[in-house]
């Protein structure tokens, strides 16, 4: 954790006065409240989505539609942080992308606070774009407060924002999700707009603690690229305007109509992101290697995703219909199962820090391959875990809550394993030319995750029944023994990085 120092003269430059956030500048307290706000109100709506989607006060619809639209608006969410980034490069800069992302997400939240099914969808996309902008540059915001990465203080102050990000999904589903089910799903939506108001206003008066880089735009574009780039745009715009009101007077339109396209995109653009990177002719040898061992990670890191994230779609769909959700004989709301997750990191990701140091300094820690192979394996479990509970329902019988929380806290387990060390590799392996590009990479392999959860749900699979969840299972498990298996060509594959 971080120290409680003050600022001295061993910083020179760090903006902000001289008091600190735990010793940290004073604006990662800024970006601390915002993230912790955003976070509030993304995952306080996610926790109430699938139930909306499938009450009959809501939209009432069946069980595969209701994971399709979650799994396709999760990996949008993850797929427009790639444009996001560079939106803030080329066009606003860091700061103010956050402070329009900011807006949008709140504009969004407030849309769907409407009482109205039309603009549910809307709603949706307006969430997803400004998270998409959001997640991209926050990160990079942080970042800049520090002078360096030899910034001594510059991991600690991530491991305060990481707690910020966590703080607010922990009490986003306690919070909204108690008002969105007894009191109305619109309200709790209102609320997930007040958070993200809350986030904005504090973010906009803090402004002044941040750093100046953060205003800088790094490359921005010419005026010749601007006009290229509007033309595209409102060609690409005009096309999809046209083709679906085509679809639509023709009285053919459904939601697939929608829904395909994204979740293939969601397929096909990370697939081609990472094809253009490894046929870069620049790249030299080594990074050709190491780029051919990070596919290895990126595989694993979407099949542990696509199982994942149903921890938010499946299990609390199977909760709302299957389960006793009490403690003690008193009733708590569904999407209260979504703030385990967030608890249960709170409370291990410190013992796993520790712990990678201890066997570290026994010369015993496991490489990054075994790491993602334990990742997968552990997420495999959790679905053969899933099995009881499923058993239990097939039987005519409630499962109890002890059962999905075991789930999530195998999940997390999973998640500890793989998560922070995929976002350390992606640093490590990224080729010097793409340096800032390869974190939006990395998040690409949740959007081919949560894409593939959406196309078996438009296929129509249930992935609520016994034999989906074991074939998923034995998926995750096969890739994970897989990695462990190849583990010494893969550390070959990636030369000295450790």
């Amino acid at each position: 954790m971080a120290s409680s120092q003050t600022k001295d003269s061993v910083h020179p430059g760090t903006p902000g006065p001289e008091k600190t956030f735990f010793g940290h500048p004073r604006g990662l307290a800024t970006l601390f409240m915002t993230e912790m706000w955003e976070r509030f109100s993304y995952y306080g709506m996610r926790a109430l989505l699938p139930l909306y989607l499938v009450a009959p006060s809501g939209l009432h619809m069946n069980a595969a539609t209701a994971t399709a639209i979650y799994s396709v608006y999760v990996s949008l969410v993850y797929l427009l942080a790639l444009p996001g980034g560079w939106f803030a490069d080329r066009v606003l800069g860091p700061r103010k992308t956050v402070a329009v992302s900011a807006f949008i997400i709140m504009l969004g939240h407030l849309t769907l606070a409407l009482p109205f099914s039309g603009t549910f969808f809307a709603g949706l996309g307006l969430v997803a774009i400004g998270s998409g902008l959001l997640k991209a540059n926050i990160s990079t915001m942080v970042g800049h407060l520090y002078d360096g990465p030899d910034d001594p203080r510059r991991d600690g102050g991530f491991t305060i924002f990481y707690i910020g990000i966590n703080l607010g999904a922990f009490i986003a589903p306690l919070a909204i999700g108690t008002v969105g089910e007894n009191f109305g799903w619109h309200r709790g939506f209102a609320l997930a707009a007040l958070g993200m108001a809350l986030g904005l206003v504090q973010y906009l008066l803090g402004g002044r603690h941040l750093s100046e880089r953060s205003k800088v735009v790094p490359t921005p574009l010419s005026a010749a690229e601007k006009v290229s780039l509007l033309r595209k745009a409102a060609f690409w715009a005009a096309l999809a305007i046209v083709f679906y009101a085509i679809v639509g007077f023709s009285g053919v339109y459904t939601l697939n109509w929608l829904l395909v396209p994204i979740t293939l995109l969601g397929l096909i653009i990370p697939v081609l992101v990472i094809a253009r990177i490894k046929r870069d002719k620049e790249l030299d040898r080594t990074e050709q290697s190491r780029m051919t061992a990070y596919i290895w990670f990126f595989v694993a890191a979407a099949v542990f995703w696509m199982i994942y994230d149903q921890g938010g779609s499946t299990l609390s769909i199977f909760a709302d219909a299957s389960a006793k959700n009490t403690v003690f004989g008193w009733n708590f709301p569904v999407s209260w199962y979504q703030s385990v997750n967030p608890v249960l990191i709170m409370a291990l990701a410190p013992v796993f820090a520790w712990l990678w140091l201890a066997l570290n300094r026994r010369g015993k820690e496991p490489s990054t391959a075994v790491k993602f192979a334990s990742g997968l394996i552990l997420v495999g479990a959790s679905f053969f875990l899933f099995l009881a509970p499923l058993s239990i329902a097939g039987g005519g019988h409630k499962a109890a809550a002890l059962w999905l929380v075991a789930i999530y806290f195998v999940q997390t387990v999973g998640e500890l394993t793989l998560s922070p060390v995929g976002l350390s590799v992606t640093t490590k392996m990224a080729p010097a030319k793409y340096a800032s590009q390869m974190m939006g990479v990395w998040f690409l392999a949740v959007t081919a995750g949560d894409a593939t959860t959406g196309l078996l749900s438009l296929a129509g699979v249930d992935l609520n029944k016994t034999g989906i969840v074991a074939l998923e299972a034995v998926l995750a498990v096969i890739a994970g023994v897989a990695v462990w298996m190849y583990r010494n060509k893969v550390k070959q594959l990636m030369g000295d990085v450790r």
